[in-house]
This record gives C-alpha cells, structure tokens and sequence, in this order.
C-alpha cells in the first residue's frame, strides 16, 4: 500500500462530505479482515450528526476532530450478536467473560486497522483516538451499548486539510527479536533512542516542560502512574458492567 509509507494523523479536515457509499464500501471491504472463528466479533458506530459528536467529545478529552470530521467511527467489541443468535438457535452461550472480550477486542482492532489501511488508499485522513479506552463509561452512554459490546477505538474520518509531517519511528532492529526475546540493555537503549531524544521537535519538548529527558514527559506528563492507575480502575469497572468481568 503505497500510502501507508507517507501515513500521517489528520487533525483537520475539509468541509467535503465523505458518503455513505464510499464509507460502506469500505466497512464491507475491510470484512476480509482475520476473525476468531469467522465470528467478526465487532461493530462499528458510524457518527454524523453534530448533536453525537458533541456528546462524545467529552470522553475523548474535548479534543477538537471529535467535533471537526465529518465522521467519527467508534469500533466495538462485540459478543452480544453472536450471543444473541447462539441464544435463537438452541444453543448456549458462554462468552460473558474476560477471555471472550479480549477475543472480540482483537477481532474490532484487526478490523479497525485494516478500514484505516482501505482509507489511506482512498486519500481520506483519519485520527486514531486512544482514549477510548480512557473513558468507556461515557462512550458506552453515549451510544446506548448493551451488554456484551464495548468501545475500543475510534477514529475520526475526513477528507485531509492539512499536510503534518511524518511523525518518528524507531529503527526495525528496535522491535524484532529473532528466535527469542533479547532483552534490553543500557547499551541498545542508546542505540535505539539516542536519535528519538536529539530530535529538535523533541529537545524542545523537553525545554518547555521544565524535565531532563524526554521519558520524563511520558512519565510525569503524559502517561502518568495516578492517571494510569485510575483510568485503569474505570475499564475494569466498564468490563463489569458490560458483562465481561464478574
């Protein structure tokens, strides 16, 4: 795919329409997507209006492309339809449990991923929100999800406005571990991040936030231990209300 190697998140978009045709046909088509079982065991809710966009936005931070794209797609994990069918065909459902949702998560993040893959051919932007997971509860409200569906993604959809450039990446040698997992040492730490932490983008980052090192800015800014640990408390809380935790 010849677009995924200029890849950029897109935070702005233009005033143009993306239609219900163009979006449908590539929902259908990222259907080849692997599936447990051949179970698809996701769904995807397709948000237009500005009324439902507005009442997501709190969930994902305010940020402003929750309000600003034509589309935003929250992708689910869902066991509730084949739950539901086992349930009209004699059968007996045994899939309210945390095994079952990580099985229908990998399933909507798979089918997630490849959409988005689809979209870059097609010239369309997109914003993959990690929040989702942040705040399900509210997501969960919002958009009326029963039990046994659970929000873990969205993205927002739309025409780019904006041209960001591409964002850094490690090197490959940095992820591949060949036959077995070589741990990571002082010495590839350096190797590997020395080049991240130069970057001029980067080392003003660290200038304006007061901190030594750029991992200070994940640690104590970003990612923090307190929010981790209480974002961390309302999924678990969310999997027991959706039905996937006792």
């Amino acid at each position: 795919m010849k677009n995924l190697e200029k890849r950029t998140s897109i935070r702005k978009y233009a005033q143009r329409e993306v239609s219900n045709e163009l979006l449908h046909r590539l929902l259908q088509e990222a259907e080849r997507t692997q599936t447990m079982g051949n179970l698809q065991l996701y769904s995807v809710i397709v948000t237009r209006s500005e009324e439902q966009k507005a009442a997501l936005a709190p969930a994902h931070f305010n940020q402003p492309m929750v309000t600003g794209a034509p589309v935003v797609l929250t992708f689910c994990a869902d066991f509730r339809r084949t739950t539901r069918w086992a349930e009209e065909r004699k059968a007996q459902p045994g899939y309210d449990n945390f095994l079952s949702f990580i099985n229908a998560a990998t399933d909507a993040l798979l089918y997630c991923q490849t959409f988005c893959n689809l979209a870059d051919e097609e010239g369309l932007g997109y914003c993959y929100l990690g929040t989702t997971v942040y705040m399900p509860k509210q997501i969960i409200e919002v958009l009326q999800l029963p039990r046994l569906v659970f929000p873990v993604a969205t993205i927002t959809l739309g025409w780019p406005d904006e041209q960001p450039p591409l964002s850094d990446r490690l090197p490959l040698e940095s992820i591949i571990h060949e036959e077995r997992y070589e741990d990571y040492t002082p010495e590839r730490i350096d190797r590997f991040y020395t080049a991240k932490e130069q970057l001029p983008e980067n080392q003003e980052f660290i200038r304006i936030n007061n901190k030594e090192t750029l991992a200070q800015i994940f640690t104590d800014i970003r990612y923090t231990r307190k929010d981790n640990e209480a974002m961390s408390a309302g999924l678990l809380e969310a999997l027991k209300i959706q039905g996937f935790l006792d």
